[in-house]
């Protein structure tokens, strides 16, 4: 425990507070279609999911260690620059949460590490062959292959039920995507909790509490999957908002395909070790299922706006990262409590905002969009 110092401490708990934005963040990824077609309340769906993140933790430690020694190099990295990179992270959450927008929050890890360590190391502390394999290539194969899973698995969905009973229909599917939502929290868990992993073991590697190429300890996976738990029980109303009403009316028979489509892809790419975004996969596969079902709307601007931050996401973070780099690297202790202070406004500033509009599990299927409004009104809701 003597290498565990103030500033490692301070990068863990850091490491923890991504992990629990990162579980509101992407709580729509496993329940928003569920949500949707009314398979599940909203309050039950966020605890089922918050469970099953928790228990998908323990089930590999593949994309943890992608983390902590592909992306960038372990011998470079210090505590500081990971602070950074996971200041960048975070924001960029937040931000997105905020505008009700399904960004990666797995993209705003990596490009707040890799701004981070570029400035604090150099580029030759990235492993830029690492980046394109392992988080750039998956990012854009994996919407696609969930994409045209659900859309098939959706055009059959309705083929073989054609002349089944509407209500029987609607029933059955909905009893399935009970199971399909619950394992699309279940491989949520094992993917993006082993990111906060990653960083945590990443961390205690360059502080010397741990060899290089070492896995996550025991402590650190538990850890990191109550925090991604707990944040998914919040639940990211905006976000489910969006991507359960926003992309397509979703109906059972398509919520059980995005949800199965995303649960293969997600599942399949954690076992090889592929970081990829689970948003992307989840919003691939409900795009997908509203184009596999005859003249189903799909909303083109709200997809549109969701590139744009999938886009943005990896250089912005990275910009941010990069910056708070900066400070930490020329200002020390005082450079790193200022980071902190300055992070912790912004986000209190992005909470506060958020009342202004606050979405809820009461009210979170009643519109397409989330607004911020400028004007707070009368009756201040809770944080969505």
């Amino acid at each position: 425990m003597d290498h565990i110092t103030f500033l490692v401490a301070v990068v863990i708990v850091t490491a923890l507070a991504f992990d629990f934005t990162n579980g509101f963040h992407d709580t729509a990824n496993a329940m928003a279609t569920s949500i949707a077609t009314g398979a599940l309340k909203p309050r039950t769906a966020v605890l089922i999911s918050g469970v099953l993140n928790i228990g998908g933790a323990f089930l590999s430690t593949e994309v943890a260690k992608t983390i902590s020694g592909g992306i960038v190099d372990d011998t470079l990295v210090t505590p500081g620059m990971i602070f950074a990179g996971l200041v960048g992270a975070i924001l960029w959450n937040l931000l997105t949460w905020l505008l009700g927008l399904p960004s990666s929050s797995s993209h705003a890890l990596f490009g707040g590490l890799i701004g981070a360590v570029w400035v604090g190391a150099g580029e030759h502390g990235v492993h830029f062959d690492k980046v394109v394999e392992k988080v750039l290539i998956p990012a854009v194969a994996s919407p696609i292959v969930a994409g045209v899973a659900a859309l098939l698995a959706t055009y059959l969905a309705y083929k073989i039920t054609a002349r089944a009973r509407q209500d029987s229909v609607t029933k059955g599917f909905r009893l399935g995507q009970i199971a399909s939502a619950s394992l699309v929290s279940l491989a949520h868990g094992t993917n993006d909790a082993q990111k906060t992993m990653g960083v945590i073991t990443l961390t205690l590697i360059s502080a010397g509490a741990l060899g290089h190429d070492a896995g996550p300890p025991v402590w650190v996976i538990a850890s990191a999957g109550v925090a991604i738990g707990l944040g998914t029980y919040l639940g990211g109303w905006r976000i489910i908002r969006t991507m359960g009403k926003g992309l397509t009316d979703i109906q059972s028979p398509q919520g059980f395909a995005a949800e199965a489509a995303a649960t293969t892809v997600i599942l399949t790419s954690a076992h090889l070790g592929f970081a990829l975004s689970t948003t992307q996969v989840c919003s691939g596969g409900i795009l997908g299922a509203g184009l596999g079902r005859r003249l189903a709307e799909v909303r083109w601007g709200t997809a549109g706006r969701m590139v744009i931050a999938w886009l943005v996401t990896l250089p912005a973070a990275a910009l941010v990262g990069g910056v708070s780099a900066s400070v930490v690297k020329h200002g020390g202790t005082f450079g790193t409590v200022v980071i902190a202070l300055c992070a912790a406004a912004v986000a209190a500033f992005i909470v506060l905002a958020s009342r202004r509009n606050p979405v809820r599990a009461n009210n979170v299927n009643d519109a397409h969009e989330v607004t911020v409004r400028a004007a707070v009104p009368t009756t201040v809701g809770t944080v969505a």
